[in-house]
């Protein structure tokens, strides 16, 4: 059973924007931590950025810190990725992901612990 929906991949152009969403299923998710990460095509999974299950505490990979801003609305049970600035270097196929943990330990902990959703492809052309 599909718990995150991801959507709002798309193809392009470098310096423009996307906004991606990801809606969860299960009521519980409202107070899991969420986080972005993403997957090149011959790369590993890298995070991308993570918020805590209140919205209070944002966190972001150096690669993408001023540039992208994640934000959540727990009445939707839905977190957000707004995207800006795109580079070629940002294409992948971009994953939601819960945890019950902290959102500050995301990036770190392991895949196997974290709820994932299915991915949206985003594809930025130069």
């Amino acid at each position: 059973q599909v718990q995150l929906v991801e959507s709002g991949g798309g193809l392009v152009q470098a310096g423009g924007s996307l906004r991606l969403s990801c809606a969860a299923s299960r009521r519980t998710f409202r107070t899991y931590a969420k986080a972005w990460f993403r997957q090149a095509p011959g790369k590993e999974r890298e995070f991308v950025a993570a918020i805590s299950w209140s919205g209070s505490n944002t966190y972001y990979a150096d690669s993408v810190k001023g540039r992208f801003s994640i934000s959540r609305e727990n009445a939707k049970n839905t977190v957000y990725l707004q995207m800006n600035s795109l580079k070629s270097e940002d294409t992948a196929v971009y994953y939601c992901a819960a945890t019950s943990g902290t959102a500050q330990a995301m990036d770190v902990t392991p895949t196997s612990s974290l709820y994932w959703g299915q991915g949206t492809q985003v594809t930025v052309s130069s």
